[in-house]
């Protein structure tokens, strides 16, 4: 018998953007490792020895939106503007919508995995290095800046994916982040 052995590449990635791919769809609660299987058209093990667990595929998943994120807040120019960093964070969630949902669903991720905290904690530094400089600037209590500009950024985008944000501030999500965080980040 003459068996060719079967390569797929890089089968992690491809499971990972499947499953992306899923959740853009049709939302988190449609993913299973069975039906990525399927999907990737691959032994319905294959998912499981890559990742154990449904949960650490989504694990996985937000591993990378948290590295994503990171890279994305540290490519602003200049590093510290508080603003353009708000706005990286917008166009990261809208960008990566899939990794968005899941790296703030702690229900469904092993949060004691260490590439998870990893990245987590290289995020949050990203943002915490920005609010840091924008409160040396003009006063005020950091971790309280740094919990408003998150939950201004990170509710606005969550608003813009649900599709209910106010014409009022336009169509495109980079100007119209920009406009809601300048309320934040305007000094008194």
């Amino acid at each position: 018998m003459n068996e060719r052995p079967y390569h797929h590449g890089d089968l992690r990635q491809t499971l990972l953007d499947a499953a992306a791919d899923v959740i853009e769809e049709s939302g988190p609660a449609a993913v299973s490792l069975r039906n990525l299987a399927r999907r990737v058209g691959v032994s319905h093990a294959a998912p499981a020895h890559h990742f154990g667990d449904l949960a650490g595929l989504m694990t996985a998943l937000a591993t990378e939106g948290y590295a994503r994120l990171a890279d994305a807040v540290e490519a602003v120019s200049p590093v510290h503007d508080l603003q353009e960093a708000g706005v990286a964070y917008v166009s990261f969630a809208l960008a990566e919508r899939a990794r968005f949902e899941v790296m703030f669903r702690p229900e469904l991720l092993h949060r004691d995995d260490p590439a998870l905290q990893a990245a987590q904690a290289r995020a949050m530094e990203t943002l915490r290095a920005a609010v840091a400089e924008w409160s040396r600037a003009y006063g005020g209590d950091e971790e309280a800046t740094r919990v408003a500009a998150w939950s201004l950024v990170h509710g606005f985008a969550t608003l813009w994916l649900q599709g209910v944000v106010p014409a009022g501030l336009g169509t495109d999500p980079s100007a119209a982040a920009r406009a809601v965080t300048g309320v934040l980040t305007r000094a008194e």
